[in-house]
């Protein structure tokens, strides 16, 4: 079976569809199963927890993010619910 998705670290709350991830579909992470909110598409993100407004949005073991406002393991990680962290680690 083709990999739909990739974790690239134990630290990831998110996780990258290498293929289009149907509305709905259910991935398997481990033991836990999470059901995708919306059509995820290739190369985007979805949330492997439920991340609350303000914390962090790792991918790859480091911080990309943080959430705008709550998302719901299985959202759809995007711009529309993620600003960028980048100038807050820059002292």
């Amino acid at each position: 079976m083709k990999r739909r998705f990739l974790i690239m670290n134990p630290k990831d709350n998110v996780a990258t569809a290498l293929q289009e991830i149907p509305k709905h579909d259910t991935v398997k992470i481990d033991n836990k199963e999470i059901s995708v909110n919306r059509k995820i598409k290739f190369g985007h993100k979805f949330a492997l927890k439920n991340i609350k407004k303000g914390e962090y949005i790792y991918k790859y073991g480091e911080i990309i993010g943080k959430a705008k406002k709550d998302i719901d393991m299985g959202d759809w990680v995007h711009t529309r619910n993620v600003k960028s962290a980048y100038m807050e680690r820059i002292k």
